[in-house]
């Protein structure tokens, strides 16, 4: 799982550990990383990555794979740059690509990496957490960097989950609502309510859906 040494990222993986599953926390950080391994206790491996790096990233995979003969989910959870200061008409380009590099090829850094452990589970899952924002059919401005690259994730879903839909994939993306983290900043909803919605796609029967986009089970508009 990336970005899972804090907010909604750390929430699900103490949520998954709590029923028994084996948790790889990944971050860039390596005292974040280790701090947040102790604090969630057995059943969690650290290990460093930078999904912005692709060497990071390589090697990341290489670790896991000396530990694990298979993954079974992949949670692209990293995200950055939930830039309310700006309008599309004055984006600082910078910042849009800081977050296209992140939320974008981030997550598909990632998945290419670990697609080889992914094949190995009789049920591979993907989810890739994205963000209402990036509903094309909603947008009608501000947050560009977030907004671009949250709908370009959900892009990306659905073309892995068509050319991946043959081997067993089920890949979506899951929006977790407006929540209270350091991102989302105070007033959203528990971090607890955000994590079910992203645990809702982990849990997924293999007859379950894919390709799709969704919040607390239900879909949303593109």
């Amino acid at each position: 799982m990336t970005g899972a040494t804090r907010g909604l990222g750390r929430e699900l993986a103490g949520e998954l550990l709590a029923r028994g599953d084996r948790v790889f926390v990944t971050g860039r950080d390596r005292d974040a990383v280790d701090r947040t391994v102790a604090a969630l206790g057995g059943g969690a491996s650290g290990v460093l990555l930078d999904v912005t790096d692709h060497g990071s990233v390589e090697g990341s995979a290489r670790v896991v794979a000396e530990q694990v003969d298979a993954l079974d989910v992949l949670v692209n959870d990293a995200g950055i740059d939930y830039d309310t200061w700006q309008q599309a008409v004055t984006a600082d380009l910078t910042v849009v690509e800081d977050a296209l590099a992140t939320n974008l090829l981030g997550a598909w850094r990632v998945t290419l990496a670990f697609l080889p452990l992914l094949r190995r589970s009789e049920h591979p899952r993907i989810v890739n957490v994205s963000s209402e924002g990036g509903s094309i059919s909603e947008m009608t401005g501000g947050t560009p960097a977030y907004a671009v690259s949250k709908a370009a994730l959900n892009a990306l879903t659905r073309l892995l989950a068509g050319e991946l839909s043959a081997s067993g994939f089920l890949v979506n993306a899951v929006c977790p609502g407006w929540i209270a983290t350091d991102m989302g900043g105070p007033g959203g909803r528990p971090v607890a309510e955000g994590a079910a919605s992203v645990l809702w796609g982990v849990d997924l029967p293999d007859d379950g859906p894919t390709g799709g986009f969704f919040r607390d089970g239900q879909p949303l508009p593109w």
